[in-house]
């Protein structure tokens, strides 16, 4: 038998250890350069990958940079936000 919300409870932590993705936007602000450097910093990114990522967000209007746990993910986001870069997170497939 289990208790009241303990299906819930479990439905969260699943939902938390999930991959989630990270995903930026393009916008008219941020030039391409300057993308790729932040690709660098906060991923460590080689400037190759982070490089073509950027293009993905120029020629497609956006990007997946990361698959991640939710934490890290949030995390992720913040600090691209910080540096000015519009993104989103989202629950992987």
């Amino acid at each position: 038998m289990t208790q009241p919300g303990t299906e819930t409870e479990t439905l969260t932590k699943a939902d938390l250890d999930s991959p989630w993705n990270v995903v930026v936007w393009d916008d008219p602000v941020n030039l391409m350069s300057y993308v790729v450097y932040v690709l660098q910093k906060v991923f460590g990114y080689n400037r190759s990958l982070a490089r073509k990522l950027m293009l993905e967000v120029h020629n497609d209007g956006k990007s997946l940079v990361a698959t991640e746990d939710r934490e890290q993910a949030e995390l992720h986001v913040h600090q691209l936000h910080t540096y000015g870069l519009q993104a989103t997170l989202r629950k992987a497939d």
